[in-house]
């Protein structure tokens, strides 16, 4: 076994669940949010019904994965096999520290990964609407021990209908650039900038910002986020009084920061490998790109896709039923992970 081999044994996949319909759970929600202002939307905490397929997807084209760490507020979908031996279930107390909690903060949450118990140092963040749908491979995600990404810059936008998200991507941004200089950047890491592979357009958007002195925002791929949990420690190490006054809010805060400030520095100090990751990845907004994404599906156009949620833009109950049916076409089949009886 050679040494490239070795070094893609031990990726671990962490994946963040919440049951939004659970009663509990939102009993104890609603008794938190009171005169909050935080991102509360129902659409923060639904799903499309998709996450079998998830399970479904690591089985069938991503077998090499060492674990699987399922994050939850202590729900389980009443069709996951919890003795499966790859499958981790953490509940948020057993990771967070008790001073967080409750939480129904997505970024406190991510922020805190790597307390995790046994997580491998390389490992790839989901969210619930992140599916693969056809074969992936370990160095999709990791080459010789680095992250695979692509750095590009692109401005935050002023998003009216999401406007706590433009805030954080701020926050991100000031983050960053309170560490690393722009222009110095650009030049120390110009083959990274400028990998030659990269899509078109963030070639000319890296050539539009040279013209800035300073960061105005990063190209955020919303998508599955191969880390390393030693930049978490890392982080916490340099930004520990931040990281703590996010993990103690409640709810999606104008004043978060959030996972990808990690991915960024990967990213800034040079610790990844420069890839195209459209090439095998797409993020698809529902409400406008339906049809686009049950083709996507079905042909298995991409290895990977994110079913972004526009909330009530879209009739929830077909289009969550059109989708799955979709994915059953390409995983007809029951993982490994789903109980006896959901195979029969």
């Amino acid at each position: 076994m050679n040494k490239h081999t070795t070094q893609q044994e031990d990726i671990d996949f962490v994946i963040l669940w919440v049951d939004g319909s659970d009663p509990e759970w939102r009993k104890q929600k609603k008794e938190y949010s009171h005169d909050s202002d935080d991102d509360d939307r129902p659409e923060r905490y639904r799903e499309f019904g998709t996450l079998k397929y998830l399970f479904r997807g690591i089985d069938k084209y991503a077998p090499w994965v060492r674990k699987i760490h399922f994050v939850t507020w202590g729900h389980l979908p009443n069709w996951l096999d919890t003795s499966h031996p790859k499958l981790h279930i953490v509940n948020h107390k057993d990771y967070m520290p008790a001073d967080y909690l409750p939480v129904f903060n997505s970024d406190a949450l991510e922020l805190n990964l790597h307390r995790i118990d046994g997580l491998s140092e390389r490992f790839v963040y989901f969210n619930d609407d992140m599916l693969m749908i056809d074969h992936i491979k370990p160095e999709d995600f990791f080459i010789d021990g680095k992250p695979v990404d692509m750095l590009a810059l692109q401005p935050v936008v002023a998003n009216p209908e999401n406007p706590i998200m433009s805030r954080i991507f701020i926050n991100n941004s000031l983050l960053i650039c309170k560490y690393f200089d722009k222009r110095t950047q650009m030049k120390k890491l110009k083959s990274k900038y400028f990998h030659i592979g990269y899509p078109l357009m963030y070639w000319i958007y890296n050539c539009l910002e040279l013209a800035f002195p300073l960061f105005t925002g990063f190209y955020t791929v919303h998508g599955a986020s191969p880390v390393l949990k030693s930049t978490f420690e890392t982080l916490w190490s340099k930004e520990g009084e931040l990281l703590d006054e996010v993990s103690r809010h409640r709810f999606r805060s104008r004043d978060d920061v959030n996972q990808y400030i990690f991915r960024e520095w990967q990213k800034q100090t040079g610790n990844f490998v420069p890839v195209n990751l459209h090439r095998f990845f797409c993020y698809l907004d529902i409400a406008k790109n339906f049809e686009k994404s049950i083709s996507i599906i079905r042909k298995q156009k991409r290895k990977m896709i994110c079913l972004n949620d526009p909330g009530d833009k879209i009739d929830f109950v077909p289009v969550s039923n059109a989708l799955c049916s979709a994915l059953d076409s390409i995983m007809p089949e029951p993982s490994s992970f789903e109980i006896f009886t959901q195979k029969i």
